[in-house]
């Protein structure tokens, strides 16, 4: 890569500055002593010889600069070069040291920021292999084990042998579900998925998500209801189905984690003239501080055995956010560990408004 050099004479013209000047006097102040001139001719030829002095000086020191100071610098500058830093490309280079200084200071800063962040990305890499790998190596041992079981001589029995194709079928559903969760993802990651944007009542579509898991909530007796019971429809913009499964998602989990014979309650707030905030609160078992931050990582469990014995694929909270930020919306998290938690995201109003 070629570097575009800027030049800088202060280290010359200073120095010859000091030289001429010192050289001048001292000569100078010698002439005065052998030569009984005038103090006219003194300072004519004092004149004279400061200027040609200061002129030889500077020369000689910006030659004397380039050839030994110049160079070490442009080799400094081609090897940081070479690690393709945004701090010393497309921009000119000086021989000025501070300036140097500052910019390999800089430099070594955003490379060691650059390695804890590569750092922290290899540990996320390992976790997720490694989550990966055992999300998958359950359910494929299940069913590999109730197959072995029936090729070994179970499958002779018609009881046993619906029992155990119906449990490998299980099996099979868990392995679906993972893959398909793992692929929408990945979509939505590189902005394959396709947004269906239309308009529609946001409470209506509340009302039929705790329709379908009313069911799901009945085993724990948890009621499934809205923070304020006099609710009006409110109209928002976004992909229907994306929301509803944002909604699943989120009452899913505040069932999972939610109390026995506890709460669930949704509310839908006006936040501005252009937004709209959903909000799903429980009073379950809350969720620890430290795990906050890494609730919407992939296959991140906050109870490693209990979420995995309550089913689901561990992507359920990363599929949420990437969905959100897809509308170019946000989602919040408040938690307090024996108190409950509260997810919340905003979407856009929709400019259709309700008939009276």
């Amino acid at each position: 890569m070629k570097i575009s050099f800027k030049k800088t004479y202060k280290f010359a013209v200073k120095s010859a500055l000091y030289i001429s000047l010192f050289s001048t006097g001292f000569v100078v102040f010698l002439a005065s002593l052998i030569f009984k001139n005038t103090f006219q001719s003194l300072l004519l030829f004092g004149g004279f010889f400061c200027l040609i002095i200061y002129l030889f000086s500077f020369v000689v020191l910006q030659y004397r600069v380039e050839r030994f100071i110049y160079r070490r610098v442009k080799k400094i500058y081609d090897d940081v070069s070479l690690l393709e830093s945004s701090t010393f490309i497309n921009q000119p280079i000086t021989t000025d040291m501070e300036t140097l200084t500052r910019e390999v200071k800089k430099f070594a800063t955003d490379k060691k920021l650059e390695i804890e962040m590569l750092q922290v990305r290899e540990q996320y890499r390992r976790e997720f292999l490694g989550n990966v790998s055992h999300e998958l190596k359950t359910p494929l041992f299940t069913v590999q084990g109730y197959i072995s079981t029936l090729l070994d001589g179970a499958m002779d029995d018609k009881t046993i042998r619906k029992k155990y194709l119906k449990r490998a079928e299980k099996g099979v559903e868990r392995l679906i579900y993972i893959v398909e969760d793992l692929d929408m993802i990945t979509k939505l990651e590189v902005g394959d998925l396709n947004l269906e944007v239309s308009e529609f009542d946001i409470v209506d579509l509340i009302q039929n998500v705790f329709d379908l898991l009313e069911m799901k909530a009945e085993k724990k007796e948890i009621t499934l209801a809205f923070e304020n019971y006099h609710i009006q429809p409110n109209f928002v913009k976004g992909d229907k189905d994306r929301i509803q499964q944002i909604l699943e998602n989120l009452i899913v989990n505040s069932i999972k984690y939610g109390k026995f014979k506890g709460t669930t309650e949704v509310a839908v707030v006006n936040l501005t003239k252009e937004k709209v905030l959903v909000r799903i609160s429980d009073n379950g078992e809350g969720i620890e501080r430290q795990n906050i931050p890494r609730l919407f990582e992939r296959f991140y469990r906050v109870d490693k055995s209990g979420s995995r014995a309550e089913g689901g694929s561990g992507l359920g909270l990363a599929i949420v956010k990437h969905i959100i930020e897809a509308h170019q919306e946000k989602i919040y998290v408040e938690s307090e560990f024996g108190i409950g938690s509260e997810f919340s995201f905003t979407l856009e109003k929709a400019t259709k408004r309700i008939k009276n």
